[in-house]
């Protein structure tokens, strides 16, 4: 499948090596690099709209295909093949991991306040 029909794909249609099939939403394995170059892709297409006075559906998808075989091009120019990039840590784990730091925080606080109280 070519570049420009890899675009045309819902993200949640992509085939990609790290994530599980479920439900889960891909930008839960995206790394950031990924994430910030497609929100750059849809940036500069909300511009375009505007700047261009694009209206329908097919001119506004074409420039969105455009900006995203670009960003896509930029990426590749500067050494970064998208599909090679390793995932991203898990969101949900991430969360786990924060939620228990926190927990441990709050109980080292209350330890130190006590002990000065005393």
């Amino acid at each position: 499948m070519g570049t420009l029909q890899r675009l045309k794909l819902p993200l949640h249609k992509l085939i990609l090596p790290f994530r599980q099939e479920s439900k889960r939403s891909l930008a839960d394995f995206l790394p950031t690099l990924t994430i910030k170059a497609k929100d750059f892709a849809v940036e500069l297409t909300s511009h375009n709209v505007i700047e261009k006075d694009l209206k329908g559906v097919n001119p506004i998808e074409n420039e969105h295909i455009e900006n995203n075989s670009a960003v896509r091009n930029v990426l590749i120019d500067r050494g970064v093949n998208p599909e090679s990039l390793p995932p991203s840590e898990d969101t949900i784990i991430v969360k786990r991991r924060l939620k228990s730091e926190e927990k441990k925080i709050l109980v080292n606080l209350k330890k130190t306040t006590k002990s000065m109280v005393k």
